[in-house]
């Protein structure tokens, strides 16, 4: 189903928006805006996605034992070493 609706841009947005119409990078403006507005929902998606999936490692790990926890020292021991040589050369 298609709607109709009214939108504004600003005198940039409408140039741009002609000027790939006339390119024919788009059949029309409307298709433009449409083709726009689906990569926000793949963003979002891949968004949520990300988000959701940082949760679950969030948790898993407020979940893991403290014993398995490696210090922030250890953890970036190769790491500080590695600037430490950069310096030094």
């Amino acid at each position: 189903m298609t709607v109709k609706t009214t939108i504004s841009f600003t005198d940039r947005h409408h140039r741009f928006l002609t000027d790939k119409v006339g390119q024919g990078v788009f059949a029309s403006r409307s298709a433009a805006v449409a083709a726009a507005l689906e990569q926000m929902m793949r963003d979002e998606e891949k968004r949520e996605l990300a988000l959701g999936a940082m949760a679950e490692e969030i948790r898993a790990r407020l979940d893991m034992p403290q014993t398995d926890y490696v210090s922030a020292e250890k953890a970036f021991a190769d790491d500080r070493a590695r600037l430490q040589t950069a310096r030094e050369a």
